[in-house]
């Protein structure tokens, strides 16, 4: 049998683009240059991260804005109540936060779930004889949106799915859809002050359906539920056995004829994840403090949720420490004419509104009980200019400088991204006003708006009879 034999001599990394090969074969020694292609880096973000998109941040940074030099803008689309300087929280809340800075007791890390006291706080503030709390029934969180993140990750696996109002807001998606958890919508009713379709909502329930969401008082709609239509929800959700989470950051921001009512006090036996925090009441949107209460007297969830919640807050060690050290006394020191003189300055502006845009032709605003935003429907059918809700609001912009966000888009040439069709609201042909501008900025932006629907509002007759002319 022939020998054979083969030696290869490279440099110590087994990339070397010009390594010298020496082959002996039956005695004769043969050299040769072979060429090594060096490896080359080939980075991609992950599929989680090209998942995920904010519909309302992606509308507004790509609709095309160019406001009338003539007139100054009046953004009437981000519901941070902060913008303006004319909702400044009240001064007991900054001099907690004083309080907790110069104690120097809160620059470390705290525990990922809260300190004790400050859950212990949270727990007595929103303690009930329907449902009472404890300190171990609070995760404090990174605001509201991450308590919102963490009651769906604990809740779902991909595959999933979960029932989230229509029209929403636009978090719910954004945060499950990376998840790989289907989102399924269930109808709000603009006739019934934008009540759930009860009928359309069991009627989406299947054995992959993991939690309902529903938002009292509801972004984008301003409404306030009653009693008894949160009872006839929460019986479809015994029905099933499917949990709630409940988003009521906007939770006693309710107009002064309307009572808002947390859903767990109502249930002896459906399991809840309220979520809630100091953004919307307290007007600090930027402090960055949330909490989940977990009602679970009937122990669905039991062991098993609870201790998925802690590790879930684990990720990235909980909220503030600044601000869980100034807790307590935000909760028990902020006086309630604060919370009064808040409310009734939301009233005010809502009403001022609602009336104006009442009597533009064209227009419907649906009124609004609470929170601080109501929808506009558009009769588009009378605006044929227009393609639909976007192309409306941008030509707002244009000719008035007034920015409202839509609540759908249509246009999938300019808003289709990685894939996914972007809408705020999921709903068709509204508008949303975010009523915490000044009031003169807020009149000012009505009478705008009535000048530009009458500029060009075509009823449908008018346009019928034009054509037969």
């Amino acid at each position: 049998m022939e020998s054979k034999s083969y030696m290869v001599q490279m440099n110590g990394n087994g990339v070397h683009s010009n390594s010298v090969h020496s082959f002996n074969i039956n005695g004769d020694i043969y050299s040769a240059k072979m060429k090594i292609h060096k490896k080359r880096w080939n980075i991609r973000a992950s599929e989680m991260s090209k998942n995920t998109l904010n519909p309302i941040r992606a509308i507004v940074d790509g609709m095309k804005l160019s406001p009338n030099p003539d007139k100054a803008m009046i953004a009437l689309s981000i519901g941070d109540p902060t913008v303006f300087g004319n909702l400044p929280t009240d001064e007991k809340v900054l001099q907690a936060m004083k309080d907790a800075m110069d104690s120097h007791k809160y620059n470390g890390y705290a525990p990922s779930v809260g300190y004790q006291k400050s859950r212990e706080a949270v727990a007595n503030f929103y303690c009930s004889p329907e449902a009472p709390l404890e300190a171990d029934d609070v995760i404090l969180t990174s605001g509201c949106s991450q308590a919102i993140e963490l009651a769906i990750s604990v809740l779902c696996n991909p595959g999933n799915n979960i029932l989230v109002p229509c029209p929403g807001f636009s978090l719910y998606k954004t945060l499950a859809v990376s998840l790989g958890i289907e989102i399924k919508h269930y109808n709000l009713l603009p006739e019934k002050s934008w009540e759930i379709d009860l009928q359309n909502l069991e009627s989406l329930i299947d054995e992959k359906t993991a939690c309902l969401v529903v938002n009292n008082p509801s972004n984008p709609c301003g409404s306030v539920y009653s009693k008894e239509h949160l009872q006839d929800i929460l019986a479809v959700a015994s029905r099933h056995c499917i949990p709630i989470l409940a988003d009521e950051i906007y939770g006693d921001m309710v107009f002064p004829e309307h009572t808002f009512y947390s859903m767990a006090p109502l249930t002896n036996d459906v399991p809840i994840l309220s979520c809630g925090g100091l953004a919307k009441r307290w007007l600090v949107p930027g402090w960055r403090m949330g909490w989940i209460l977990i009602h679970d007297r009937n122990q669905a969830f039991g062991q098993e949720i609870r201790e998925g919640l802690v590790k879930l807050s684990q990720r990235i060690l909980g909220a503030c420490t600044i601000v869980q050290g100034a807790l307590e006394a935000i909760l028990n020191s902020t006086p309630q004419e604060f919370y009064q003189d808040t409310i009734g300055f939301l009233k005010s502006n809502s009403e001022i509104c609602f009336s104006a845009l009442s009597s533009i032709p064209g227009l419907n605003p649906v009124r609004p009980s609470g929170a601080m935003y109501l929808m506009v429907g558009i009769e588009m059918e009378n605006f044929p200019e227009f393609e639909n809700d976007v192309d409306f609001t941008e030509h707002l912009v244009t000719e008035q400088s007034v920015f409202c966000l839509p609540a759908t888009v249509a246009n999938n040439r300019t808003y289709l991204t990685c894939g996914l069709l972007m809408k705020a609201f999921e709903y068709p042909n509204y508008f949303r006003i975010v009523v915490t501008v000044p009031e003169d900025m807020m009149v000012e932006a009505c009478s705008r708006i009535r000048e530009f629907c009458q500029l060009h509002y075509r009823p449908c007759n008018q346009e019928s009879n034009d054509l037969d002319q």
